[in-house]
């Protein structure tokens, strides 16, 4: 524990690690304004209010509609909608006249969004779609969602899928339990939002605070030193893959925890157990999962792609001697596969779903239909991640240790 603590110690004792540490506040503190500015409450003047009052006066309004989305539900939500699309304020094409109509609208407004993705086609969103509804037309509120997606199937989407997907997916869409449970969830919805760029900007800063954990005796002239004491080959070595683990650890959770109890301390916790499909956002996921789930699966999910990324890390640096080669792994992971997305290739878009960057953005994977299929049987792309990458950094710890253990003093 010694030896480790030292380790730990001449990685803070930088001033540049010091900074980045204090860059990471700042970035959680940029956050936390954005979402209090997006978060606005639209008053029956038309004036957009900001601040903790604006947000708790919106969760009033949309606590009014919490509960099961039944048929009765729907139909009231649509009537309501219908009424104010006739009102002379929504009609105006005076954009202060819309607010006021807005604002009348604010508490059902997710369940709008819903009607919107609902009724029109499957790859489409028309804002103004639900107020063209009828009441009659609730009753088809969720068999509408299993209609859409087989017509996409059978259309855009048919050569993306074999049959045995295609299946899967819909069989994934008839398990969602019905009636939908709503309730205000604002809290959970910008988490999911900012979560992931909180999490690649710690894999950053985590990338540049263990790049010199191996390559710092090499390039201070002491690998001699090292490597001739009693533990350098052994001991000392472990210690330097502990303290990298310890250090990952205890700032990804802290960092983690912290973002999470100010978000849900400002907007509430409210909607946790709501399943994810109840917001636009999860409308269209495979996943039967609830909002305080996922986040589960996004925090779990970045901390296990962090740590595979800082272990790939702390390899080139143990291999190279160079912090500033090792230290460009993370930026490469996260970055390149980014300029491959969005293409229409199903291989591609296959292979691009496995790589380590999902990790650290699973609010998009659980939106993905990214299936795979294995010795007859189709699998999620969840649950494929986490047990690959768990083996891939269970294989890489030990070879970080022989790697470094067997360098030579002088290279």
């Amino acid at each position: 524990m010694i030896m480790t603590y030292y380790e730990i110690k001449k990685v803070f004792s930088k001033k540049g690690s010091k900074v980045t540490l204090i860059f990471i506040f700042i970035v959680i503190s940029v956050v936390l304004s954005f979402i209090i500015g997006d978060n606005k409450y639209v008053n029956r003047n038309g004036d957009a209010e900001s601040g903790i009052s604006a947000m708790l006066k919106v969760r009033e309004l949309k606590k009014e509609w919490s509960g099961e989305l039944t048929e009765d539900v729907l139909r009231k939500i649509i009537e309501e909608n219908v009424r104010i699309s006739q009102t002379p304020e929504a009609k105006s094409n005076d954009f202060r006249q819309n607010d006021i109509a807005y604002s009348q609208r604010q508490g059902f407004m997710d369940i709008r969004d819903l009607l919107n993705c609902d009724y029109g086609e499957f790859n489409d969103y028309n804002y103004y779609l639900a107020d063209s509804l009828s009441p009659d037309e609730a009753v088809d509120f969720y068999s509408n969602r299993i209609k859409n997606l087989k017509n996409w199937l059978e259309t855009d989407g048919k050569d993306q899928f074999s049959e045995k997907e295609k299946s899967y997916l819909i069989r994934a869409y008839e398990k969602m339990k019905t009636p939908l449970y709503y309730d205000y969830q604002a809290g959970w919805k910008n988490l999911f939002q900012y979560s992931p760029s909180i999490i690649m900007i710690l894999t950053l800063v985590l990338g540049f605070l263990c790049a010199g954990i191996f390559s710092g005796e090499f390039q201070l002239k002491a690998n001699a030193v090292f490597y001739s004491s009693y533990y350098g080959r052994n001991k000392a070595v472990w210690a330097k893959v502990k303290a990298g683990a310890i250090i990952i650890t205890a700032i990804y959770w802290a960092v983690m925890l912290l973002y999470t109890m100010l978000v849900l301390g400002i907007l509430g916790v409210d909607g946790a157990n709501c399943p994810i499909q109840s917001s636009m956002s999860g409308w269209k996921s495979i996943y039967n999962i609830t909002n305080a789930q996922e986040y589960i699966l996004i925090v779990l999910g970045g901390y296990l792609g962090c740590l595979f990324m800082q272990s790939l890390t702390m390899l080139v640096s143990a291999k190279t001697n160079s912090s500033v080669i090792a230290v460009i792994v993370p930026f490469i992971l996260i970055f390149l596969p980014s300029f491959l997305s969005g293409t229409s290739l199903p291989l591609l878009n296959k292979i691009l779903g496995l790589l380590p960057d999902q990790m650290l953005q699973m609010n998009q994977v659980v939106k993905f239909f990214n299936l795979y299929e294995i010795g007859g049987k189709v699998f999620c792309a969840v649950p494929i991640l986490i047990i690959s990458y768990s083996i891939l950094l269970l294989l890489i710890v030990p070879v970080i240790y022989f790697i470094y253990r067997r360098k030579e003093v002088y290279n």
